[in-house]
């Protein structure tokens, strides 16, 4: 029974360079004096940092399904294939990426996959929209079926309405709760429509721009800590393993440990938006083609994406916004940890 790491990373603003002939015209106007600068020798060196990582994953065999947001489009996401191939020869890395077309940003949810483990097919691929008055963010969903037996997993990509406004994100409440109802929804459509019902395994994963015990997660995606309750449910719930790693140790450079109290952090304050969510068929005793596997969801925090100033967390990369010497760190990775789970196929 082969285990699956599936894994989830925001990548921090994946442009392609200031000359990227693919731009679409109004990402390159929104974007605006972010690019500048943005050579394509510093796009080679975010996408080698990225791939160091991604390498690590896994035990050092990669991951077999990675989800990522903060891409701008398909031609970035096959660079960065581009880059892994090297690294890991064994691995045949697919594309899944659907434009956010109402994206004030063009920063998109995608998928790597190894098409060597599974298929898909592009009419099971959907990407649902998160609407808002300023744009809009997406879910991507797609039906992973693995070669070697058929059976099928789904999984849903999340990138959720960034919080803004001085008032505790308030302002922008409303938004997340609106994608916490848009999962639920197409969880729900998704038990009904699939061959497997009620028992299809659904994975969400993804950037939700709020913690796990926010109403947008616990009411609107009714994603719970109770792992019994969903167990035992018979409506749309997730169990949210983020619980699971509230608080995670890792090892600096130096070998000390330290404890990294979110996936991100602002104002030296941890934050836990980068989530994984399970449904009943992958957690329960009942018959399903995949499971979860105990105790193995959790941040993924290599010693050197680890900032050693108090509360700083990962190290980010960064946009040159005019001046790469001073807003790039070319040894930094992204603003967020990546997360990630294995799933055991029956």
């Amino acid at each position: 029974m082969p285990d699956h790491l599936v894994a989830f990373w925001n990548v921090e603003n994946l442009f392609g360079p200031e000359s990227h002939p693919h731009r679409i015209p109004w990402v390159a106007s929104d974007v605006g004096s972010d690019l500048v600068g943005w050579t394509p020798a510093l796009y080679q060196r975010k996408l080698d940092q990225l791939a160091r990582i991604i390498r690590q994953m896994n035990g050092g065999t990669g991951p077999d399904i990675l989800g990522v947001c903060e891409v701008e489009d398909q031609h970035v996401l096959a660079d960065l294939g581009t880059t892994l191939t090297p690294l890991l020869p064994s691995r045949n890395y697919g594309v899944i990426h659907a434009t956010a077309d109402l994206s004030f940003r063009g920063i998109d949810t995608a998928f790597l996959f190894d098409r060597n483990i599974f298929t898909v097919e592009p009419a099971l691929v959907f990407n649902h929209f998160v609407m808002r008055r300023t744009g809009t963010r997406d879910i991507l969903q797609a039906t992973f079926k693995s070669v070697a037996s058929g059976k099928e997993l789904v999984v849903m990509a999340n990138h959720w309405p960034s919080r803004f406004g001085g008032d505790g994100a308030q302002s922008s409440a409303g938004f997340r709760a609106t994608a916490g109802e848009t999962l639920s929804y197409w969880h729900k459509r998704t038990r009904e429509e699939a061959s497997a019902g009620t028992r299809t395994p659904v994975l969400a994963l993804g950037d939700m721009n709020d913690d796990p015990w926010d109403r947008s997660l616990t009411i609107n995606a009714l994603a719970t800590r109770e792992r019994g309750d969903v167990e035992r449910a018979t409506s749309e719930r997730f169990y949210n393993f983020t619980w699971e790693y509230l608080v995670t140790p890792a090892t600096d450079k130096n070998g000390d440990k330290r404890v990294l109290e979110g996936t991100l952090y602002f104002k030296n304050n941890g934050n836990l938006f980068d989530q994984i969510l399970a449904n009943r068929p992958l957690l329960d005793g009942g018959s399903s083609d995949f499971k979860i596997v105990d105790d193995s969801a959790g941040m993924i925090a290599f010693p050197e994406m680890v900032s050693h100033k108090k509360g700083e967390g990962p190290i980010r990369f960064g946009l040159p916004k005019g001046d790469a010497s001073r807003n790039v760190n070319k040894d930094g990775f992204s603003d967020h940890f990546p997360v990630g789970i294995l799933v055991r196929e029956a």
